[in-house]
């Protein structure tokens, strides 16, 4: 694949004004000393040197080995946010307009396949050192789950439903054939949500837990079924919509809507449904998600569980830093990697993993519909009162999704786990 240069002139340009009383770490500047912002300009050039991309100074100097372009507006505030936070910096420093890409996905997909090598390996080992940390206050107790969730589900259903197509489904897609389009997306979901409620043989009759509402869409296409439905979420906005949308199909009396942590779950099923859900579970509680399945479950019965996975050695390097996604889109959040769903479901329940596939390629697809959708209705967005500083956040946030499944770098997983029936 070939990358035609736009013809942009190499000038800095102004800084985003963002609002310093809602984005305080993006209005300010990194307090970092010239020394080691010097020094982490000399890292991330070399660090550029290596990759297959083009990164273009304000001065006109490049970096890079030819490819994608990234442009570097402001070097001085690019480099002192990375040497100061890291991967944050790197993200605070698109919010405040002082890096940005023609084509947004292309070079940070080329970073997403580099990320296990792109800190130099001494530096890797002091990560403990330079790395922030979790805030206590972001682990998912009870408590803090559900202010965590309320952060990213509570900010508006219509923001959501500027980007996300008519059935409101926040997740993966299965599409028939590449490259996806907007108008096959509804079915794509469909797709999706009937392959989850066959993997756990959801019919007439079947009582089942839902894990995550989301908006509602898996709980009405279950309960058009013959389904008996109870569905659970720490999101106020979800509840009311969802509840709302099975009120008017006439399913109110096969479904109900809790505003529940799942540890709550009370009550016996034949089958749980859960879709990417656990990514906001946190390491430690893990154990805790996988025995409520179990716990929930009839013997006999049968769990789906969409889950997003990362690679093991990278979940296992980075699970203790505090990063830009956990703070600014998902407080508290992390992805497993299947190693460790697996470990989980092994050591601390009684169900056996009887399949799982894999289809990352298919987020990427997914991710690029949202956010071409996201971007083509940005005055929509402004409309209902979010700034410019947020746009480019979610504009980053989908974008850097989205480069994850290209790269690889992020896979995503649809798992049946069953629960043995009793010897006759």
């Amino acid at each position: 694949m070939t990358y035609a240069e736009p013809r942009l002139a190499a000038v800095a340009r102004p800084r985003s004004a963002a609002d310093p009383s809602r984005w305080p770490d993006v209005a300010a500047p990194a307090g970092t000393s010239p020394a080691r912002t010097a020094v982490t300009g000399a890292i991330v050039r070399r660090a550029l040197d290596r990759l297959p991309l083009r990164a273009r100074y304000a001065d006109g100097s490049t970096a890079g080995r030819g490819g994608p372009l990234l442009e570097i507006h402001d070097p001085r505030a690019f480099h002192a946010r990375i040497g100061a936070h890291g991967l944050i910096g790197f993200g605070e420093s698109y919010m405040a307009g002082e890096w940005d890409a023609p084509d947004l996905v292309a070079p940070l997909t080329v970073l997403a396949a580099h990320a296990a090598d792109l800190v130099p390996a001494p530096l890797q080992r002091l990560r403990g050192l330079w790395a922030q940390r979790q805030p206590a206050h972001r682990r998912n107790t009870p408590d803090n789950a559900r202010a965590n969730i309320s952060r990213h589900y509570d900010l508006s259903n219509d923001l959501f439903a500027l980007f996300l197509d008519d059935t409101l489904t926040y997740s993966s897609a299965v599409f028939r054939s590449f490259p996806a389009s907007w108008d096959r997306l509804a079915d794509a979901q469909h797709r999706k949500i009937d392959r989850l409620l066959d993997l756990a043989g959801v019919e007439r009759g079947t009582r089942l837990l839902e894990i995550g509402t989301g908006w509602g869409e898996l709980a009405l296409r279950a309960a058009a079924r013959g389904a008996r439905v109870t569905s659970l979420t720490l999101s106020a906005e979800q509840r009311d919509l969802a509840r709302e949308r099975v009120r008017q199909a006439g399913l109110a009396d096969r479904v109900d809507i809790e505003l529940c942590d799942y540890r709550e779950a009370r009550g016996s099923y034949d089958a749980v449904v859960s879709v990417e859900m656990i990514e906001a579970v946190g390491e430690e509680f893990w154990p805790v998600y996988f025995r409520t399945l179990d716990e929930r479950l009839v013997p006999g019965g049968r769990a789906a569980v969409q889950a997003i996975t990362m690679p093991h050695a990278r979940m296992l390097a980075s699970r203790d830093t505090f990063t830009w996604i956990q703070k600014y889109i998902f407080p508290g959040g992390l992805l497993p990697s299947t190693e460790a769903v697996e470990q989980a479901v092994r050591d601390h329940t009684g169900l056996t993993v009887a399949r799982r596939d894999g289809f990352g390629a298919h987020y990427a697809e997914t991710l690029r519909l949202w956010r071409e959708r996201f971007t083509a209705r940005a005055d929509d967005v402004a409309a209902l009162g979010f700034d410019d500083t947020f746009r480019r956040m979610w504009t980053l946030y989908l974008g850097y999704s989205e480069a994850g499944f290209r790269s690889g770098y992020l896979d995503v997983q649809q798992y049946l786990f069953t629960k043995e029936a009793p010897v006759r």
